[in-house]
């Protein structure tokens, strides 16, 4: 999911810290230093996710768009300059507007608010925002809870001690209520040093950028591979006593079926598949980038040389218009297919269905598939002309259709492009008493003259 940082330059930013042996740094720097870290590891291990950076103080400014462009991220911090108080409500309701405008509002996204506790002053702090959110008029309402799905990661540049002298901590909790509870804040544990803020957001890194390895399994064959992005934890509502159920990191494929008989179903989330080149010491060498063009090089011959499962896996589906199903944890499925991104480029995919037995119900129970070749005649009749899915239920319902397609809003560009139009319509062009009386007068013309035309037609019969 995309990223948006949001890094505090107010004022308060540039009160010194002292470091052993070496200079003064400024908490500007140590965030600064968190983040360079930050980025590295996103440029190495989430090259496909999109980041974007806000600088704010009273105001918001988007320093740096959504880009996959690390340089220019670094490059941003290194120009970083300083402004007044904070002002945190205007730079949260900033961020959900770029995400929107960019994502809509159906796109996860995760926030990292990069700050030293500072809460401002006076009107516009957080802590007359939060003091007055309840008495706030619909156009103004407090930005959070985001209207996408988000997590927000608050970033301390300060330690835990710091901030529980003042109402700090208490505010900065709220905020993640706010949010539905999705988040953590992190402080700095001991003195406000590099060692401590590395410490700090790595803690982050484990947590939220992790890449997820898995080992994906067809009868002997086997091949190591990232799924990205990273599939997050699914609860279901029905359950009495709901549990959080993960992807395992074992995937086995437990069969194929032709597309055509999948058809379009609807699914939790989407993830790239990418294979991972191991050497014979068991080091990853397919997915990190390095710093050396020759050794990168070299480790790209060896990956290219060494046959891959999921390679073989990818083209046999595009070839053949298959579809593989595969086992994510206890009587939970997913699919592989391959989707095409252009005319010479596609990707292999993993989409996740709603677990149970039965996530398809034109499928039946996915334990209970076997193959074609069992059946005592073939399914798909001699020539491949008929399919035996979907599988008749009892009793037709009446309101029964032919195949459905989900498809979310913010996939759609022309519905966004005609969404921001239609804001700037209602920018520029209020409602006005003017235009109000235009309006009546011209209704009331026509109801006059409708009458009286009416009248004619009966004074002549």
């Amino acid at each position: 999911m995309p990223t948006a940082v949001l890094l505090d330059s107010s004022l308060s930013m540039t009160r010194p810290v002292s470091v052993e042996g070496s200079e003064e740094f400024q908490r500007k720097n140590l965030a600064v230093h968190g983040l360079t870290m930050l980025f590295e590891h996103m440029a190495t291990n989430y090259r496909l996710e999109f980041t974007s950076l806000v600088s704010f103080s009273s105001l918001w400014e988007v320093l740096v768009p959504f880009t996959r462009d690390y340089n220019t991220l670094q490059e941003a911090l290194n120009n970083l300059e300083d402004y007044d108080k904070t002002c945190l409500e205007a730079a949260l309701q900033g961020v959900s507007n770029i995400v929107q405008q960019e994502w809509g509002t159906s796109c996860p996204c995760q926030v990292v608010l990069v700050t030293d506790g500072a809460l401002g002053i006076g009107r516009g702090s957080l802590r007359h925002s939060l003091q007055t959110v309840k008495q706030r008029v619909e156009d103004k309402k407090f930005p959070l809870p985001f209207p996408f799905p988000s997590k927000l990661y608050v970033m301390c540049i300060a330690n835990a001690e710091e901030l529980q002298a003042t109402d700090s901590m208490d505010n900065l909790e709220q905020l993640i209520n706010l949010n539905g509870g999705e988040g953590q804040i992190y402080t700095m544990e001991g003195p406000l040093c590099l060692k401590s803020v590395q410490s700090m957001f790595g803690k982050l890194i484990d947590q939220a950028y992790s890449p997820f390895h898995a080992v994906l399994r067809c009868g002997n064959l086997t091949s190591d591979v990232q799924v990205f992005p990273r599939p997050e934890p699914v609860t279901i509502d029905e359950e009495v006593d709901p549990m959080p159920r993960t992807v395992q990191t074992d995937l086995e494929i437990v069969g194929f079926i032709e597309i055509g008989d999948i058809s379009s179903p609807p699914v939790l989330s989407r993830h790239l598949v990418l294979p991972i080149a191991v050497n014979k010491e068991g080091d990853e060498i397919g997915t990190g980038a390095t710093d050396d063009t020759e050794e990168e090089t070299s480790t790209n011959q060896m990956a290219g040389k060494s046959p891959n499962f999921c390679v073989l896996l990818h083209g046999s589906l595009k070839v053949e218009g298959m579809v593989a199903l595969v086992q994510l944890g206890p009587d939970w499925f997913g699919m592989l297919y391959s989707q095409a991104d252009s005319k010479k480029k596609s990707n292999l995919m993993m989409s996740l269905f709603e677990p149970g037995s039965e996530p398809l119900p034109w499928l039946g129970r996915i334990s209970q598939l076997g193959p074609a070749s069992d059946a005592a005649e073939n399914p798909y009749g001699e020539d491949d002309s008929k399919s035996p899915f979907p599988i008749q239920p009892k009793h037709k319902r009446s309101y029964a259709q032919n195949v459905t397609v989900w498809i979310k809003a913010s996939g759609l560009q022309m519905y966004r492009k005609f969404s921001v139009m239609q804001g700037n319509c209602q920018k520029k062009h209020k409602p006005s008493i003017r235009w109000i009386f235009i309006t009546f007068s011209v209704s009331f013309s026509l109801s006059l003259s409708l009458y009286i035309y009416i009248k004619k037609i009966k004074f002549i019969m």
